[in-house]
């Protein structure tokens, strides 16, 4: 402990958020690109840029199943399952896709998508292989390459320090409101502290909520003692009724035809309340045990839960009404869960979800940059003689060079190889994502040797310039363009090529900014040698005085 409180939470606060925080700024930055997933997921397969995306339509329903029915039983005879999915905000496009039988020594067996052309019969079969936003999705609580039990595990304990941080950093704020207004450029030390603490006052609720909700997803493998108890171990039954889904189906093996899908849609607007649907599965196709399940679009919904109204696939009966439960702790847990997500927003709050955690990646970043900034200070005078910076300060500059600069640049790598790559390249998708890491494996590398301004200028050049240039990517890749998106109306792909440009100039305007403030420092041996760390023009003069 300190002397008091105060300083025993500053350190509290410093050293529970630098230990920790280069893992967090990778989950924060790949979960703040969850939010348009979805987006990302259909800019990368520009086979559907043209003449799929389209709407939902009560009065086209009853045709599409039909037509749905009948090329699942033609193209999917012996599959484990069929699935309808109709448009939806997030995906606005109608699919077939089905499950094939598992092969020997296989839980699940390969899932196969065909996307049907609005105003049309014709379906696409061929589209790329691609992991989509989906990578970023499972890449900010599976850390992609770890066993996902271990790298939950992590990110849990990562999060737990986050949610430390957080409330030491209230607690040690004095001028919490006085601070929301303040910004001060151009102040050194000063200045980066500002931003750390405008970046976290701002979207200090959003913080908050994040994190908490962060650990509440994984509540029941971090603290699994109730479960263990109240289902005397098992775990997987606790599971089962947590998330209310229906029992699994076991085929009978003895044939039956499946009922025509159209004669159920009465009941299912009548159950509904002529709400959208969806998606329709149909498991075991053909037995004599087999099930239909709708799912309602609950987009709208706080808690954006699924539940399946089911029927016996061959005479119709309604075996399960789809009730939600009536249960003030499941939804809680599904209100927190789905706040985590953000499933539920419109346009706007999303957008809203998404600011906030680039602000939640600025305060991480700026914390880092910040404490580097005054080890650097406390050592200028043997750096200054011409001796080495301590290992601790050259390792967190390089892991600041790393993550703060190069994560942009691995997004647009990631990008670019799933329009560069070869189509029909054996694991395509597995190489768009290592893509992603060798990218930013390069910057570490370099980051070794070298962490002069220089190189943050040249690292934010190339990630700014590539972002920009993210819509040009995508004219010459596929068969649309900026331009004739907006006419088309598809706004997830304008919305991805504008964003890109915007964070793409973002980028480029902070590298001027390092650019124009090295101009204004002294040459020499003396000033050359303190060009380490990007916040050290801003504070040379600072410094000076002071030593």
């Amino acid at each position: 402990m300190k002397e008091n409180f105060f300083r025993s939470m500053t350190w509290l606060h410093t050293w529970v958020g630098l230990l920790v925080c280069w893992v967090l700024l990778l989950i924060f930055f790949a979960g703040t690109m969850s939010y348009y997933r979805h987006d990302i997921s259909l800019w990368t397969k520009p086979e559907l840029h043209q003449n799929v995306i389209q709407d939902y339509n009560a009065s086209k329903v009853q045709s599409e199943l039909s037509k749905a029915q009948s090329y699942l039983s033609q193209h999917a005879n012996n599959a484990r399952d069929w699935r309808i999915n109709f448009p939806t905000d997030r995906k606005p496009y109608l699919s077939y896709s089905w499950q094939t039988q598992p092969e020997e020594g296989q839980r699940r067996g390969k899932f196969i998508e065909h996307v049907v052309m609005q105003e049309q019969d014709e379906v696409i079969t061929d589209v790329r292989q691609s992991k989509g936003g989906n990578f970023f999705y499972r890449l900010h609580f599976d850390l992609h390459y770890m066993p996902a039990k271990i790298a939950r595990w992590i990110v849990g304990f990562c999060s737990m320090f986050m949610l430390i941080a957080l409330i030491s950093g209230i607690v040690i704020h004095k001028r919490i409101f006085k601070d929301f207004f303040s910004f001060r450029r151009n102040k050194g030390s000063r200045s980066w502290l500002d931003a750390h603490n405008v970046s976290s006052v701002l979207a200090l609720p959003y913080h908050l909520m994040i994190t908490y909700t962060g650990l509440v997803t994984l509540m029941a493998m971090y603290m699994p003692w109730a479960a263990i108890t109240a289902y005397d171990g098992d775990t997987k039954a606790f599971r089962q009724e947590l998330k209310n889904r229906p029992a699994q189906v076991i085929p009978l093996g003895e044939s039956a035809k499946t009922i025509q899908l159209t004669t159920l849609l009465p009941q299912i607007n009548q159950l509904f309340d002529n709400k959208p649907i969806r998606q329709i599965v149909v498991t075991n196709p053909g037995d004599k045990n087999s099930r239909v399940s709708v799912y309602k679009d609950t987009g709208e919904t706080v808690t954006d839960r699924r539940v399946a109204t089911i029927f016996n696939a061959v005479d119709g009966t309604l075996l399960n009404k789809g009730l939600e439960p009536n249960s003030a702790a499941q939804n809680t847990h599904d209100t927190l869960i789905a706040l985590h997500t953000g499933r539920f927003s419109g346009p706007l709050l999303r957008l809203f979800f998404f600011i906030c955690g680039v602000m939640g990646c600025a305060m991480i970043a700026t914390g880092t940059l910040l404490w580097a900034n005054k080890i650097r200070q406390k050592q200028h005078k043997q750096i200054n003689q011409g001796e080495k910076a301590s290992f601790g300060l050259r390792l967190v500059e390089g892991l600041n060079l790393t993550f703060i600069a190069g994560l942009p640049l691995a997004a647009s790598v990631f990008f670019y190889a799933n329009r560069l790559l070869p189509i029909d390249m054996v694991n395509r998708a597995q190489w768009e994502a290592n893509s992603f890491f060798i990218a930013l494996t390069a910057i570490a590398l370099v980051a070794c040797f070298k962490r002069t301004l220089a190189v943050w200028r040249y690292v934010l050049a190339l990630s700014g310039a590539s972002l920009i240039a993210i819509p040009l990517l995508n004219a010459l890749t596929s068969n649309s363009d900026l331009l004739s998106n907006i006419n088309q109306a598809q706004w997830s792909l304008v919305g991805f090529d504008i964003m890109c440009v915007v964070i793409g100039l973002s980028i480029l305007f902070a590298r001027r900014k390092l650019l124009s403030q090295q101009l204004k420092q002294p040459t020499g041996r003396r000033a050359a040698t303190r060009l380490k760390d990007p916040m050290v023009i801003q504070t040379t003069a600072t410094t000076s005085k002071e030593a």
